[in-house]
């Protein structure tokens, strides 16, 4: 099977490059150390490369690859940036963001749902990461404690951009989330260019399983 994987993920690679999808190699290196098949059920580890979302724990799921890297790119990583993630679900995402951001940078990642947070912690740990810090609470409304943060990112729909969210994001940072309804969302980058100002930018349209929270869908 890890041939198999391996091919898999080879190819995935191949396809981004050549379809110009991915432009950032920090993102292409990230991706290829963290082993994805270790942040799924045991029963989706031959899919682990396949390029769609898979199922976890608590009817959620662990986004397909591309729309990982197009968010990821979309963040403008540098090392030594702290980030925040709402939703952590396996703990996948934040994997790769701390490898891009480096053993001085920090992720920061909430997540509503216990049984999600006992499996992403897990999942780190078995991955040799020690760059994040899962917080077990309503991610809708941020993390103070720890901001401003240099990059948020949402892996959940969100009913409307989060203004909890963008109060707690540095003036140049970036944040990136799926917005609109309950069944179908456009992936919006937005840029905190002053205290009030920011400059927003259509990635597409995808499809996210709801936001939970005072912030999110009721």
């Amino acid at each position: 099977m890890l041939e198999k994987l391996e091919n898999d993920k080879k190819r995935l690679i191949e396809y981004w490059l050549k379809n110009r999808v991915v432009k950032d190699k920090r993102f292409i290196e990230a991706f290829k150390k963290i082993r994805r098949e270790n942040f799924i059920l045991e029963e989706y580890k031959e899919e682990a490369y396949v390029d769609y979302p898979l199922p976890i724990l608590e009817g959620q799921t662990i986004s397909q690859p591309t729309t990982i890297a197009i968010m990821t790119q979309a963040l403008e990583l540098k090392k030594g940036h702290k980030v925040l993630e709402i939703g952590t679900g396996s703990g996948y995402q934040a994997a790769i963001i701390s490898v891009i951001v480096g053993n001085k940078g920090k992720v920061i990642t909430t997540e509503i749902k216990k049984s999600l947070v006992d499996f992403a912690k897990k999942n780190l740990k078995k991955a040799g990461i020690k760059n994040v810090k899962i917080i077990h609470s309503d991610g809708s409304s941020g993390y103070e404690r720890e901001a401003p943060y240099d990059a948020i990112i949402v892996t959940a729909a969100c009913p409307e951009i989060p203004k909890k969210l963008l109060e707690q994001l540095k003036i140049g940072g970036i944040l990136v989330a799926p917005v609109g309804s309950i069944f179908l969302q456009k992936m919006l980058k937005v840029k905190k260019i002053g205290k009030n100002k920011f400059k927003i930018e259509d990635l597409g349209e995808f499809r996210f399983v709801p936001l939970k929270g005072k912030f999110g869908w009721k």
